[in-house]
């Protein structure tokens, strides 16, 4: 009994299946289970209507194709999850240290308000004001003039409860003219994880934020 050559129909759906399985499959295998298909459609062949070369030379081709996009999607794979290790490595060395993210709220140790910003060019003044969860006024700093660039400030807050401790602000000016700061927290870094292969950290404070979100650290 003759087999029925591959059909480019055959060939395509086979094509179409390689990158869908190639994450579970071994290529290796997969190549070898054409290629048996190939030798028993040979062997099995009518004389009288052959397959041509031309076509045979094509399903080689595709085969080798399909073959190389598996091997090439489990390099990436492999790559992906040697990266993700590596990540979570440089994240373990970085638990007890102090994180800058973009935000408002200051660290209180011992009575005092710990905090930074951002000045996009010099100040004649500068005036950092830590507030309440309620909004009320509980220390104000007069820090003078400043260059330009990353500062950090401390307000004491004798007798302040920490708990109530809500955000600060900065107040800064060139002349009459307000010098727009943008507001730092310095955050303690206590715990790291890996979330849909992204490094997240986790504050003393428990908020969490991504890796992309920290400006240096301390």
């Amino acid at each position: 009994m003759f087999s029925t050559q591959l059909t480019t129909s055959q060939i395509e759906a086979y094509n179409k299946s390689g990158t869908a399985t190639a994450k579970s499959a071994d290529p290796q295998a997969e190549q070898d289970k054409f290629m048996k298909m190939l030798v028993a459609q040979l062997n099995n062949q009518d004389p009288l209507n052959p397959m041509d070369n031309a076509q045979m030379t094509s399903q080689m081709a595709q085969i080798n194709t399909v073959s190389g996009i598996q091997q090439l999607n489990k390099t990436m794979t492999d790559m992906a999850t040697q990266f993700g290790s590596l990540q979570a490595l440089q994240g373990v060395s970085l638990i007890g240290r102090t994180a800058l993210v973009e935000g408002s709220t200051p660290v209180v140790e011992e009575e005092v308000a710990y905090g930074g910003f951002e000045l996009p060019g010099k100040a004649d003044s500068v005036q950092v004001t830590v507030l309440g969860k309620a909004g009320q006024v509980l220390g104000t700093a007069n820090l003078g003039a400043m260059e330009a660039g990353q500062q950090f400030f401390q307000v004491p807050l004798a007798g302040v409860d920490p708990a109530a401790v809500g955000s600060f602000t900065v107040a800064a000016k060139a002349g009459q003219t307000a010098v727009a700061a943008k507001t730092i927290s310095l955050m303690p870094i206590a715990a790291v994880s890996m979330q849909n292969g992204a490094l997240k950290l986790t504050g003393s404070d428990g908020s969490s934020f991504g890796y992309d979100k920290v400006l240096g650290y301390r």
